[in-house]
């Protein structure tokens, strides 16, 4: 088993920026890939951004490519999400996930799962 905390969600203005950790706990971290995912309401949870295990891979959705960054520290067994130029439309909750191995970018994939933390993006 995998536990995964999300912290440093908040209320945010639009432009600003929001750093997100996700702590991970149990087998080792260095070993999974991990994610981060969001939801808005009534919308589908959508992925974001994904980093392999070794940190040398990163993936992210066209929506926020070139404004969020994803890295790691498999020393602190954390995971980070740094969101600049923040935009209404990325007001969500944020989770954090988790994938033995490969660095997917599908929900399904991932075996374990933070309990979310919100961000919200006022104009």
């Amino acid at each position: 088993q995998v536990q995964l905390v999300e912290s440093g969600g908040g209320l945010v203005q639009a432009g600003g920026s929001l750093r997100l950790s996700c702590a991970a706990s149990g087998r080792p971290f260095m070993r999974y890939a991990m994610a981060w995912f969001r939801q808005a309401p009534g919308k589908e949870r959508e992925f974001v951004a994904a980093i392999s295990w070794s940190g040398g891979s990163t993936y992210y959705a066209d929506s926020v490519k070139g404004r969020f960054t994803i890295s790691r520290d498999n020393a602190k067994n954390t995971n980070y999400l740094q969101m600049n130029s923040l935009k209404p439309e990325d007001t969500a909750v944020y989770y954090c996930a988790a994938d033995y191995g490969t660095t997917a970018q599908a929900a399904r994939e991932y075996d374990y799962w933070g309990q979310g933390t919100q961000v919200t993006v006022s104009s």
